[in-house]
């Protein structure tokens, strides 16, 4: 199958909620279950959040486009003949071997801390494994 007849076939709404899905994940993560700890070990405060590089709406609006960026290649990668348990399982491979492999080199070179790695890549499993579901689920 081409990548135009791929492409034709992709629920651009599905890669939407998919994207979004990240957010409601983020929101919790890195918020009530790891949100100290995360800022903890970067070394962050309360204050230091608040004054970040860029106004939240930009930063979040970028990550948003980011991550329906990254929808829609999974979307791709899936096809329109895959189910929710492809999707489950390719997110998750996507996660572990490309991401957590990747992200292996914040502890390795950045002298980051292996919990940060843990909080981080568990993040992306979780995310990854969610998007995966929705888009092979919902054609």
């Amino acid at each position: 199958m081409g990548t135009v007849n791929v492409m034709g076939q992709i629920n651009f709404l599905a890669v939407l909620v998919a994207a979004l899905s990240s957010f409601i994940v983020g929101w919790l993560w890195y918020g009530p279950l790891f949100g100290r700890k995360w800022m903890a070990y970067m070394g962050y405060t309360e204050d230091d959040l608040k004054k970040g590089s860029m106004p939240m709406p930009v930063m979040m609006g970028v990550n948003y486009v980011a991550t329906v960026l990254a929808a829609f290649a999974i979307a791709m990668f899936l096809g329109p003949e895959s189910d929710a348990s492809f999707g489950i399982f390719a997110g998750l491979m996507i996660a572990v071997f490309w991401i957590g492999t990747s992200r292996l080199n914040d502890v390795l070179y950045e002298d980051k801390p292996w919990g940060l790695f843990f909080i981080n890549v568990g993040y992306y499993v979780v995310v990854y494994i969610l998007m995966g579901g929705i888009l092979g689920a919902w054609h």
